[in-house]
Order: C-alpha cells, then sequence, then structure tokens
C-alpha cells in the first residue's frame, strides 16, 4: 500500500512538473508609440501617405511587424520639429505606453533648406547654410530636446524611450554628377555633430540613443549600392529609401531592443 501512494505521489510530481516546463510562455504586453520627423514617418520609402507622409516601410512600422506588439501607433509627421513632439505629438502617450522611439532635431536646424541650398547652390551658400545650421544645433537645439524629452517623460513615466538619430548622407568617394567633395564633407560633418548633441541630451534624459551612421556607412548617396535618395523632385530625397530603413535603421534599434 505504502509503495502504491509513493509511486502514486511519483507520478503526481512527474506530471505537474512536466506540465509546468510545457506549458507556453505568454507573451509580455508591448504597447508602443512612434514619434518623430519624416525619418521616423518613413519618408523616402514607398507606400508614403497623408499630409504626414507616413509609410509602412518605414523603421516604426518595421520593429512593430518584427516585434508582435499587442499596440502600435505612430504620430510621427514629415516636417517636424521639437516643439511639434513637445506639444502634439506627445499627446499619444499615456502611462502605459511601455515603448517610444522617437528621431527629432533634424528639421530645427534647416535640415530641407540647408540641403536646398547645398543641391542648387554654391559651395560657399553652401557651408554658410550648414553653418548656420551648426551653430543652432550648439545653441538652442539642446534645451529644444531637454523640453522635449521632459514631456515626454512626463507623459509616458514608465517606457523605455529609445532616440534614434540621422546617418551621414554622402559618401566621401567620387561621385559624377553629385555634390561637390567640399559639400558633402560639410553635410557629413554637421551630421556628426548633430548626432552628438542629440545623443548628449538623450543619455542625460535616461532615454538610450541609437546611432544609425555605422549602420549606413557605404550606402549614402554616391555609394554603390545607396540607402539613401539623391536628390530628385520628390519629397524623398536625402531621406532613406526601403533598403535604408530595413538594413539600417531596423537593425540598429534591434541591435538594442532584442
Amino acid at each position: 500500500m505504502r509503495q502504491r501512494r509513493l509511486a502514486a505521489l511519483a507520478l503526481l510530481v512527474s506530471t505537474v512538473f512536466v506540465g509546468s516546463v510545457a506549458a507556453p510562455a505568454r507573451a509580455a504586453s508591448v504597447d508602443y508609440i512612434a514619434l518623430g520627423d519624416s525619418y521616423a514617418s518613413g519618408v523616402g520609402a514607398p507606400g508614403t501617405s497623408g499630409l504626414c507622409m507616413r509609410s509602412p516601410n518605414g523603421y516604426p512600422q518595421l520593429w512593430a511587424d518584427a516585434h508582435a506588439v499587442s499596440s502600435f501607433r505612430t504620430v510621427a509627421c514629415g516636417g517636424a520639429v521639437t516643439d511639434d513632439v513637445r506639444y502634439l505629438q506627445v499627446l499619444a502617450l499615456t502611462s502605459s505606453t511601455d515603448v517610444v522611439t522617437v528621431t527629432i532635431g533634424g528639421n530645427d536646424v534647416g535640415f530641407a533648406s540647408a540641403m536646398i541650398t547645398c543641391t542648387l547652390g554654391s559651395t560657399a551658400s553652401c557651408l554658410d547654410a550648414v553653418n548656420d545650421g551648426r551653430d543652432y544645433a550648439r545653441t538652442t537645439l539642446p534645451g529644444d530636446l531637454d523640453a522635449t524629452y521632459a514631456n515626454i517623460r512626463r507623459q509616458a513615466p514608465a517606457a523605455k524611450v529609445y532616440v534614434l538619430g540621422y546617418p551621414r548622407l554622402f559618401e566621401e568617394s567620387a561621385c559624377p554628377g553629385g555634390l561637390g567633395l567640399t559639400k558633402r564633407q560639410a553635410v557629413n560633418q554637421a551630421a556628426d555633430e548633430l548626432s552628438g548633441i542629440i545623443a548628449d541630451r538623450a543619455t542625460r534624459a535616461g532615454f538610450t540613443y541609437v546611432d544609425v551612421r555605422s549602420a549606413f556607412t557605404g550606402h549614402g548617396v554616391c555609394g554603390s549600392t545607396p540607402w539613401i535618395n539623391a536628390f530628385s523632385l520628390s519629397l524623398g530625397s536625402y531621406h532613406p529609401n526601403a533598403a535604408g530603413y530595413r538594413n539600417g535603421y531596423l537593425p540598429a534599434l534591434t541591435a538594442i531592443t532584442g
């Protein structure tokens, strides 16, 4: 009798143990909101629509698809500046938001107007436009970013926030028919400085900075396999193409988030 009871007990323990091992793990619930400018909305990739020019081929949708999030919403908008994120886009965040991504700052320093000047104007006018942007980045942008990041944290106090930067736009090898080397170097140097400022302010805010520059190395405008669109009459000029978002931005973000 005692042996039968021990055997029954052993079978019960074995069944519970095996059952507990075999039980599937429940997927964590992740509520994800994407904020930012045209680099976050997906401008430059196919499928952009609406006034904000959002594309399903931008990095936010790609990341959401790869991580099977429980909810996803993007309020990123082409042309956005820090004020737009700070006062409008943050309204999409709540105390239950788990993950936030944001790319912002390029329009504050005059990215679009500088690139038009560099594409159509003289080398001297290009350098002037780039230097104006660098001056703004050094003197005013840090405060703009601090205020923006503070509002993000206020609206989403428990979220993990990932701040994605910008790539260097150009390769500095031969570029027949493209911008001259001096112009390209100036734009790339400004991109490096902007990345440093954004990284510093994001870190001070307790956010995680995602540097995408190395991911785009060899794939800028003038490269043999560019992931950034060259100048054209479309709105996607000097923005990542579909490969840039999928092979540049997405792996850089995934390398940090898992």
